[in-house]
């Protein structure tokens, strides 16, 4: 085993008390929070990682106060092809840049999208972007859905993706994502706290399952609109709701709010599509039929420049496809008083 690799960055960490008893992969994607699990089972499998002084498996248990030395060779140059992809930059540095995502777009190279994603069209915008941990996802420190639109910030330097990975991990940076939801939640405003793991029977979804891991998302509704003279009966009522969110877990706010019974509008996976009552209004029904994916977006994003300690705060303006929703529910509510 070559641990101790030339130019490798070298990383201590000891097991707190709330993860003992985890597989030591688990346990070291929690403290190392820039890295994917897969990066780290990879890291562990590769030798680059000592527990107590001794090489161990993915699947030990780790006990608390364990300690852990991690060792994150240099990034290998991607092989992810850059494309000339328009992007809508609302803020670059030398260190970071930020970038309104539109709908549609997938973040990273993955199977079956090879192409065409963020990362492709950052790859041909700046050439700078940082690649820690060896992974092909250079410079992206959180993720959207494809369909989710909103506001993402990407590091262009190690320094700035560790610091921006510690922000999101230690909940100092926060993002605020607006979504119109079936229903109207009750209370107006509250915490769900659901753990979330993969769908025991369908495995391309996510689910809220027992041993899951911890997920936290807190809700305000801002506007709740009747959808017809019968908007109080069955669950026919619709609201814009703001979220926030406390962790990062793969589709959190969607499968949090399907928990709760207020899935959001257009979301294919988690979204039981409720009919809209007959005295709903036809730009109503089209503006619904036209979302062009679920009506999530990442409103808005503060943390502190992870290099200047410079407060940063930006916000976005949901897409045409949900404005077009959003305002035909105000008509129809202002209609229906």
């Amino acid at each position: 085993m070559d641990h101790l690799l030339e130019d490798a960055e070298e990383r201590e960490y000891t097991v707190p008390a709330g993860l003992a008893g985890r597989r030591l992969d688990q346990a070291v994607a929690e403290l190392a929070a820039d890295l994917s699990r897969a990066a780290v089972q990879r890291l562990i499998a590769e030798g680059h990682c000592l527990l107590n002084g001794i090489g161990a498996r993915p699947s030990e248990r780790v006990r608390e106060a364990d300690r852990v030395l991690l060792s994150i060779p240099p990034p290998e140059p991607t092989d992810v092809a850059p494309e000339a992809i328009p992007l809508d930059v609302v803020h670059e540095d030398a260190h970071l840049i930020v970038i309104n995502k539109p709908s549609g777009m997938v973040v990273h190279p993955a199977a079956g999208n090879p192409r065409g994603t963020l990362v492709n069209a950052l790859l041909a915008h700046c050439t700078d972007l940082s690649g820690i941990g060896g992974e092909v996802r250079p410079g992206i420190v959180h993720r959207l859905d494809k369909e989710t639109s909103g506001l993402l910030v990407a590091a262009k330097s190690d320094a700035a993706h560790r610091g921006l990975a510690e922000q999101i991990a230690e909940r100092a940076a926060k993002r605020i994502y607006w979504a119109l939801v079936w229903g109207e939640p009750r209370p107006a405003e509250g915490r769900v706290s659901a753990p979330i793991g993969r769908h025991p029977q369908q495995r391309q979804m996510m689910a809220v399952v027992p041993g899951g891991r911890e997920a936290a998302t807190r809700y305000r509704v801002l506007e709740a609109f009747p959808i017809g003279r019968d908007a109080g009966k069955a669950g026919r009522a619709a609201s814009l709701v703001e979220l926030n969110l406390e962790t990062g877990r793969t589709h959190q706010i969607r499968v949090h709010m399907s928990h709760l019974g207020h899935p959001v509008l257009g979301d294919p996976l988690y979204g039981r599509q409720r009919p809209l009552p007959q005295s709903a209004p036809t730009p109503l029904r089209e503006a619904v039929e036209a979302l062009e994916g679920q009506a999530l977006h990442a409103r808005r994003l503060t943390f502190s420049h992870p290099v200047t300690g410079e407060p940063m705060d930006f916000q976005a303006d949901p897409p045409e496809d949900f404005a077009r929703v959003l305002e035909a529910l105000r008509r129809t509510a202002e209609t229906d008083r």
